[in-house]
């Protein structure tokens, strides 16, 4: 099989690490076919989209919506990075699944509206299957709407005409849309479970996700019902694309 690659964006270890083995888990693939590359401390190599099964995008710390001025030379970086990369993506509507901040850099490609009117706490929300979600293979076996863990400042309020919009939740939207035919993001995170967004929300405690007192709240917020079904869309991609 030819390997997918996992494209992070988290400077913090302990939580790029368990994103990785999340991905790992619950996309049912070995370390040797899963290729990891840690953006925020390396330039994206050359992909050769020839030699993969699919890409895969993790979240972060990062707000496509942010103003120029206050993106870092890194974010700046991994931003021109994307928008090459997905030239290509698009182009070739090659298997790509971005998840969360996947989202924005899909959604910046395409020419969505990303702005902060629609921001979800850290949390776990309703998310309701569209008619041509319903339709779509990767959510085929998924139920009319589902839990799922979100997270964000950011979010998407108008697609292009190119997408077509497969998932929303009562304060958000967009929580999932897909471009051509094998192009996809979320806005929740198919990857998480409770353990891992608990390590989440300890390391990213002061980035502004919760106030410095709500820390206990957002815990018991993400522990209030069970998330299971979230992450059967992450083998579906790896079931219809490894080649």
């Amino acid at each position: 099989m030819k390997p997918f690659v996992l494209l992070a964006t988290r400077a913090e270890d302990l939580p790029a690490d368990e994103e990785y083995g999340l991905f790992l888990r619950y996309a049912g693939l070995e370390p040797d076919q899963l290729i990891r590359v840690r953006l925020e401390s390396e330039p994206m190599p050359r992909l050769d989209l020839d030699a993969l099964s699919g890409i895969f995008v993790g979240g972060g710390p990062f707000n496509a919506s942010d103003p120029l001025e206050k993106k870092s030379p890194v974010q700046q970086r991994v931003e021109a990075e994307f928008a090459q990369l997905l030239d290509e993506v698009v182009a070739r509507d090659f298997p790509f699944l971005g998840a969360c901040y996947g989202i924005g850099t899909l959604g910046s490609h395409q020419g969505a509206v990303i702005d902060r009117r629609h921001p979800e706490p850290i949390s776990v929300v309703p998310v309701t299957v569209t008619d041509a979600g319903a339709a779509d293979p990767l959510l085929a076996d998924m139920p009319a709407t589902f839990d799922a863990f979100v997270g964000h400042k950011e979010a998407i309020s108008q697609l292009p005409a190119s997408a077509t919009l497969l998932a929303s939740s009562p304060a958000c939207p967009v929580q999932m849309f897909r471009v051509g035919a094998n192009v996809y993001a979320t806005q929740f995170h198919p990857e998480l479970d409770v353990e891992g967004i608990t390590t989440r929300i300890h390391a990213y405690a002061d980035h502004g996700y919760f106030a410095s007192d709500e820390l206990e709240l957002t815990l018991a917020a993400v522990r209030r019902v069970a998330v299971s079904h979230p992450s059967r869309i992450l083998r579906a991609f790896v079931d219809r694309y490894a080649r």
